[in-house]
């Protein structure tokens, strides 16, 4: 079989099955609306919970940071790509969030590859949630260890792999706010268990940080937990990109020396770390964001129960409409387009076979009037 053969055999199964994934091009996209091929929708797809990702002291501080510094980091952060901005941004989540140390990376994915990557060794075993992000199980598959997978939130699964005799270092990994599901961790039960046995705990709380806990510290904050990792990720109510894992100063200074996605990549731009101290100041003051973002969730639920909409149980800003066909959720998701509505239909592999669904996102820019009108949109697509 040629590689032309291959590519174009597994392009047309994906068809098939109503699970081509396809980009659109927009022309602006903001947290509450965005522009396609010149028409304006309300935006209800985007993870910039607490809209600031057009925030004009994020801009005034990426702009005068490249001003300083230029628009690129040049090199990695072990070359000359480690600039103060870096260091002092470093220094501010390690102090919001209760830990001795936070390395900077690019992305969600690059941490959660790097921390797993440079921990795990052969004889070790991973325990992950079950709906743990791809990036998480992918980073388990390909390392030395042993991967095994506890049902989903259940403690009890957990404890039941966690009693199987085992001589290794052992690695326990969740989502504190899961991405497709909208659901939280039960992190105190994890971690309890994790520690009775001896192990860490690997929290990736991307939708979680900014938007739970005092201040936004987030769902570890929000239950009194401190995991031995903790991955943040600034793509989502940071309202920019790119990441930091949180742990004591031997595990950073290891990982500063075996972690392959900080020694050979470029560092994030020094004027992006100084977007995001900006950041991190508006997400830290940003109680009023985080109380109209609730008020938005409730509103919603509370329609949705009213028009009988099949809800998943989230009270977090992801709020996913389960369909079940992958087919009728893309039709669903077309319907809503043609209302003025954005919602993505999530359909397997990202989702589990027969959990295709609309997952629909709210943020803090909403208005009770989008809300209302989506609503409305909502019913009349699954009436049509």
């Amino acid at each position: 079989m040629s590689w032309q053969h291959r590519i174009a055999t597994a392009l047309a199964e994906r068809q098939q099955q109503q699970r081509l994934r396809q980009r659109s091009l927009l022309t602006l996209c903001r947290a509450g609306w965005l522009l396609h091929n010149g028409k304006r929708y309300r935006n209800f797809a985007s993870n910039d919970y607490l809209g600031l990702s057009d925030d004009a002291r994020l801009v005034q501080a990426w702009q005068q940071g490249a001003e300083r510094y230029g628009v690129g980091a040049g090199a990695s952060g072990h070359v000359t790509g480690y600039a103060l901005p870096h260091a002092e941004l470093e220094a501010e989540l390690a102090d919001w969030l209760g830990y001795p140390c936070a390395l900077l990376f690019n992305s969600g994915y690059a941490a959660n590859q790097a921390a797993i990557g440079a921990l795990a060794s052969l004889g070790d075993r991973i325990l992950a949630d079950k709906l743990s992000h791809a990036s998480l199980l992918e980073a388990a598959s390909l390392s030395p260890a042993t991967l095994r997978r506890f049902a989903h939130n259940q403690p009890e699964s957990l404890q039941r792999l966690l009693a199987a005799p085992h001589a290794g270092e052992t690695l326990v990994v969740t989502e504190g706010v899961f991405s497709m599901d909208g659901d939280s961790a039960p992190l105190a039960a994890l971690h309890q268990l994790t520690q009775q046995a001896g192990g860490w705990l690997l929290v990736d709380d991307a939708h979680g940080i900014g938007v739970q806990g005092e201040q936004g510290r987030g769902s570890c904050w929000q239950q009194g937990v401190r995991p031995e990792l903790l991955i943040i990720t600034f793509g989502k109510a940071f309202g920019i990109s790119g990441a930091a894992l949180l742990c004591d100063g031997d595990t950073a200074a290891y990982l500063l020396q075996f972690a392959r996605h900080l020694i050979y990549s470029t560092a994030m731009p020094p004027a992006q770390a100084e977007a995001l101290r900006a950041a991190l100041r508006a997400v830290r003051q940003g109680d009023d964001l985080r109380q109209r973002l609730a008020a938005n969730i409730a509103r919603f639920r509370s329609g949705a129960a009213q028009r009988a909409l099949t809800l998943l149980p989230s009270a977090t800003a992801i709020q996913p409409l389960l369909v079940g066909d992958d087919a009728q959720a893309l039709t669903l998701a077309s319907r809503l387009r043609q209302r003025g509505c954005w919602v993505t239909a999530i359909r397997p592999p990202t989702v589990p076979p027969g959990t295709a669904r609309l997952r629909i996102t709210l943020t803090a820019r909403h208005t009770a009037d989008d809300i209302d009108r989506l609503l409305e949109a909502l019913y009349d697509a699954q009436s049509e």
